[in-house]
Order: C-alpha cells, then sequence, then structure tokens
C-alpha cells in the first residue's frame, strides 16, 4: 500500500479540479465537494486499501484466484490483460475530458472579461464542454479504468449536481444575452454533441490555444 503516493494524487489532482472549477455559490460548493469525495475515494483505494475488490471477495465468494485490483478485471477475469486494457480506455477518457475542461474554461473567462457570449471553438459542439470534460474525465478515470463502490455511485450523483449547476447558469445567461442565448440553445445541445460530432470535439479539445 502506497498511502503516500495516493496523498501526492489527491492532492495534484484536487488542486488541478479547484484551479479550473472554483465554487463560488453554495451549488458549485456541493458539486465539488462531490468531486472531492470521488477523488479521496479514487486514489485511497487506487494505491492504499482495495476496498472494493475485498468487500466483493468477502460478500460475494469471488475465488481469491482471480482477484486482481482492479474491479472490472476482476469480474470478468482476465487479470493483468483486463486492467491494461481498462487503464488504456480510461487514461485517454481522462485526457481528452482534462483537455475539454481546460479549454472551456479557459474560453469562459476570456468572454466574460470581454462581456460576450463564447459560441466558438468547444462551444459549438456543446453549450457546456467544461463539465462535459469533467464528466468524461470522472467516467476515464474513476469508472473504467479504477471503478469503486464509491466512484461509481457518486459518479451519476456529480452529473446530476452539475447538471442542476448547468440549468442555473443558463438561466442566468437569459437573463444577460436574451434571445441571443435562446438562439444558441436551440443550436446547440447542452452537455452531449450530437451523434457523429464527438470526434470533432475530442480533437478540438486538444488543439493548442493562442
Amino acid at each position: 500500500m502506497a498511502w503516500g503516493l495516493a496523498a501526492i494524487m489527491i492532492v495534484i489532482v484536487s488542486w488541478v479540479f479547484y484551479r479550473y472549477f472554483a465554487p463560488r455559490g453554495w451549488r458549485e460548493w456541493t458539486g465539488a465537494g462531490l468531486v472531492q469525495a470521488f477523488i479521496i475515494a479514487l486514489y485511497a483505494e487506487m494505491f492504499g486499501f482495495p476496498l472494493t475488490v475485498y468487500l466483493l471477495i468477502r460478500s460475494f465468494g469471488i475465488d481469491r484466484e482471480y482477484v486482481s485490483a482492479n474491479l472490472w478485471s476482476t469480474l470478468v477475469g482476465l487479470g493483468e490483460t483486463g486492467m491494461f486494457v481498462s487503464m488504456l480506455i480510461g487514461y485517454s477518457l481522462a485526457f481528452i475530458g482534462v483537455g475539454m475542461f481546460i479549454h472551456g474554461w479557459r474560453a469562459v473567462y476570456r468572454a466574460r472579461h470581454d462581456e460576450r457570449l463564447v459560441t466558438d471553438g468547444l462551444y459549438r459542439f456543446v453549450r457546456h464542454p467544461q463539465y462535459t470534460g469533467l464528466f468524461l474525465a470522472l467516467f476515464g478515470e474513476g469508472v473504467i479504468h479504477w471503478p469503486t463502490i464509491f466512484s461509481v455511485v457518486l459518479f451519476p450523483v456529480i452529473v446530476l449536481a452539475y447538471y442542476l449547476l448547468a440549468r442555473k447558469e443558463e438561466r442566468g445567461m437569459i437573463r444577460k444575452f436574451g434571445d441571443e442565448y435562446r438562439a444558441y440553445m436551440r443550436k446547440v445541445p447542452m452537455l452531449l454533441p450530437r451523434p457523429g460530432r464527438w470526434k470533432d470535439l475530442a480533437k478540438k479539445s486538444q488543439q493548442p490555444r493562442s
């Protein structure tokens, strides 16, 4: 068990999260608290004690001979191969997600400074790319790569919390921009891009910004 490494990862990932999702109101603090719990539970099990797998052994009688630290590889019985595949897919989704929420945050920051509505870049595909990126990163790391009881349960709760936050933010945007934002809402989906646009969104999120 590497509790020191777990603590380092929790600090680093938490810093990145709060760097781009600094809470302001109580709704944002609620979502941030859920994400913080997700991060702690994830890395505590990844580098500390694999509680989820231990509980599966004790509760469901899974054969210890086929147990690995990763939940999916344990359930499917693929061992190291399953762990490698889930790690590759999970890290790929997390990398794309981080790029999305960083690019989305930068675009919003500049738009607020200029007091304008941003509809270009990632905002051509979804109205809240920073939240889409957050969901993708958490799903890749905490559901695909290293699922735990807590991360799998918390993920849909986090999605709901930020969906409600996005709805609240959009009411403010309507008050500020009126029909211009309503027209934008009719053209662009809220959180999930239209079929066939995921690839374009992912590619755009990895392009450097000037």
